[in-house]
């Protein structure tokens, strides 16, 4: 018994001594590979590179993420049969690091890095951005890859391989993609931009993570205008109409296709008769959030805003998904400021940017509703003036939060700043650094800035 247990003891020593010998073995494969890589000796790092992956290729993350690096710097200065090679490489992570590595990121990658390279016809090169996005939509973030991705689409149309409706249904699909995007960095934004508020300061760290929100808001900022460029003329009524025209008998019972073509009529300003019979035979089979706004709207166009207002409620009422019901409090906040009703149209504003972060405009309305009523605040002129900062505070917070209106915001709160009370106003009110109570429908305060 004593000899089997003796025999037991020596034969795990040994399978541990083999295990460390293996080990030790791995650990000298991959430093020869990824010591170089660092430093981004490439060429030597090649040398050892199919050893390391073939002997331990389960060792370490990084040597797929030193891989991906070198195969790009190699592909970047015009050696495009490393392509393969970065494509295996990813493979490699996503197979032995499955759960550190973002399937739609890497998906995405591999199909820009090959369309940038023009490998591939159209077809092949959208079908590999549409499995990315399919494969895993919430890691597919990049703002270069969802433009090329719609992109594509458009081109596959023009030649002929994609029909319009199917573009359109794409566009509907990535707009909602990047405004999910903007709608998150704005979030971040605004948390960090609400902490200065209260006086806290930031830290570098939270410095830095500010600059890159605001960067990448406004990379994506830029692809939305990029889009809708793309989409162009093909969007316009002059398309839209007979299009839709055509195909009402035969889908006027398909409730998708119904609020497709309404919507993209309605967002075009459609004038035709068409709209009308979209949205009835939409409310007749399913009366929903989708055709009560649009009633509303076409009450609006007859001038009721009793009914209009009445049918956009019940459209937010009605409402599930959260970027829609944001877009019909937006109609309704409209409504409300061109009738004058400014602190029902800011409570309606408020309310987008709760489901809409990044919807600047929604602060420039609310700046101009503020400079508008400064004569119906404040007890002197001083105070009415010094409403122009508050303006202004609304104004910058629209460009920081909203890249394709940043260039307006910025300099409608310059405007706003120059009407506040100048250097020598503060001075000679003796104001400076002192908090003025507002007491109009705007409410709080404002800080009068020290000299």
């Amino acid at each position: 018994m004593k000899s089997k247990t003796t025999f037991f003891i020596a034969l795990l020593a040994l399978m541990f001594s083999v295990e460390a010998i293996a080990q030790d073995d791995c650990t000298i494969s991959v430093s020869l590979f990824s010591e170089p890589a660092k430093i981004k000796n490439y060429d030597v790092a090649l040398t050892h590179y199919d050893k390391a992956i073939t002997d331990c290729p389960k060792y370490s993350i990084a040597v797929y993420q030193y891989a991906v690096k070198m195969f790009e710097y190699y592909i970047e200065n015009g050696d495009k049969s490393k392509i393969k090679d970065l494509e295996n490489a990813y493979q490699l992570r996503m197979k032995y690091f499955p759960n550190k590595s973002e399937k739609g990121d890497i998906m995405a990658d591999i199909a820009q890095i090959k369309y940038d390279n023009a490998i591939g016809d159209k077809q092949s090169q959208f079908n590999a951005f549409d499995n990315a996005f399919k494969a895993d939509e919430p890691n597919f973030k990049s703002p270069k890859s969802i433009y090329t991705y719609f992109s594509l689409a458009m081109d596959l149309y023009t030649d002929g391989q994609k029909d319009i409706q199917e573009v359109f249904d794409l566009y509907d699909i990535i707009t909602e993609k990047i405004e999910k995007e903007e709608g998150n960095y704005a979030t971040r934004i605004n948390g960090l931009l609400n902490k200065q508020d209260n006086g806290q300061k930031l830290s570098s760290k939270e410095v830095k993570k500010l600059d890159g929100y605001e960067k990448y808001l406004g990379y994506y900022g830029k692809i939305k205008g990029s889009v809708d460029t793309k989409l162009g003329s093909i969007a316009d009524c002059e398309n839209l109409i007979p299009l839709y025209d055509k195909n009402f008998d035969q889908k006027k019972e398909d409730i998708n296709w119904l609020k497709s073509a309404a919507g993209r009529l309605n967002a075009k300003d459609c004038e035709t008769p068409l709209f009308y019979q979209l949205v009835q035979q939409l409310h007749t089979l399913q009366p929903s959030a989708a055709s009560a706004f649009y009633l509303g709207r076409l009450a609006d166009r007859d001038g009721n805003n009793t009914d209009a207002l009445s049918y956009y409620n019940q459209a937010v009422e009605l409402e599930t998904n959260l970027n829609k019901r944001a877009d019909y409090l937006f109609v309704i906040a409209e409504n409300y400021r061109k009738r004058g009703s400014f602190n029902s149209a800011r409570t309606n504003y408020l309310r987008v940017l709760e489901q809409k972060p990044a919807k600047g405009i929604c602060y420039l309305r609310i700046a101009d509703m503020y400079s508008k009523s400064s004569n119906d605040c404040g007890n002197n002129v001083f105070e009415k003036r010094a409403i122009n900062w508050k303006a202004a505070e609304m104004a910058d917070k629209a460009a920081r939060v909203d890249a394709t209106i940043a260039s307006n915001a910025r300099a409608s709160a310059d405007s706003y700043r120059q009407r506040a009370p100048s250097k020598a106003d503060i001075f000679s009110e003796g104001m400076a650094g002192k908090t003025i109570t507002i007491n109009c429908w705007i409410g709080g305060s404002v800080k009068v800035p020290n000299l």
